[in-house]
């Protein structure tokens, strides 16, 4: 049988998994699990291949899971994720690596998707793009050129900040953008996972060709909702 908490974890990370809110996915409760992909492993295949994708969401997220849980049992803490990120300068680095990755890996799940339906940008977020970076095309040029450029392993983040603006910033290891300890700071929109694990399997040293790859993938009806849940 599973504990109350549990089994409400579960609930909501079946919702997080097939699109749910910025919102519900901060609020998820220790002790975690691991969700479900709203799609099958070789839905990406001339992308992502499907064994890349099993290694990292059934052993790297999967390791983020079971860590968290693990240094927040130690603790004897029960935690939500955002209750982890607005303190994260503050607590144990595995709590918030672990939990870091935890959210990561949940919010990446969601942006693709294999629906060509799903791949088309909404009207209000291209003029939102343009105003911010010129031009669809320009912007993806930054995002790709921010991701290639950044020293190791991290992250990726189209965000909106404090003021409403879109921004494109980068992370170091499993930090986001939403932690008290980022140095730009804003809600999470579209995020890329930069570890060689994501895809050194199929692109090997080639970070800049698996970023350029993804945009055929990307599924930017869900990035327009958590942009109207960002705006808000």
């Amino acid at each position: 049988m599973f504990s109350k908490s549990v089994f409400w974890g579960l609930i909501l990370f079946s919702a997080v998994s097939f699109g749910a809110s910025l919102k519900e996915l901060g609020q998820l409760k220790s002790p975690f699990v691991l969700p479900e992909l709203p799609y099958a492993e070789n839905a990406f295949e001339a992308v992502i291949d499907s064994q890349t994708m099993n290694i990292h969401h059934k052993k790297h997220h999967q390791a983020y899971v079971d860590n968290t849980n693990k240094a927040l049992a130690a603790a004897s803490e029960v935690k939500t994720l955002d209750e982890i990120f607005k303190n994260a300068s503050k607590l144990d680095p595995k709590i918030k690596n672990n939990a870091g990755g935890h959210w990561n890996h949940s919010f990446y799940w969601t942006t693709m998707s294999p629906k060509e339906s799903d791949h088309t940008l909404s009207k209000p977020l291209i003029k939102a793009i343009e105003k911010d970076f010129q031009s669809v095309e320009l912007f993806k040029e930054q995002f790709v050129q921010a991701g290639v450029t950044h020293f190791g392993s991290g992250w990726v983040w189209l965000i909106v900040d404090a003021n409403k603006t879109l921004k494109i910033t980068t992370t170091s290891n499993q930090d986001n953008p939403l932690m008290d300890s980022a140095a730009v700071q804003g809600t999470p929109i579209l995020g890329v996972d930069l570890w060689e694990h994501a895809y050194y399997l199929k692109y090997q040293n080639n970070r800049a060709a698996h970023l350029k790859a993804l945009w055929s993938i990307i599924n930017w009806k869900q990035v327009d909702k958590y942009y109207k849940e960002a705006k808000k």
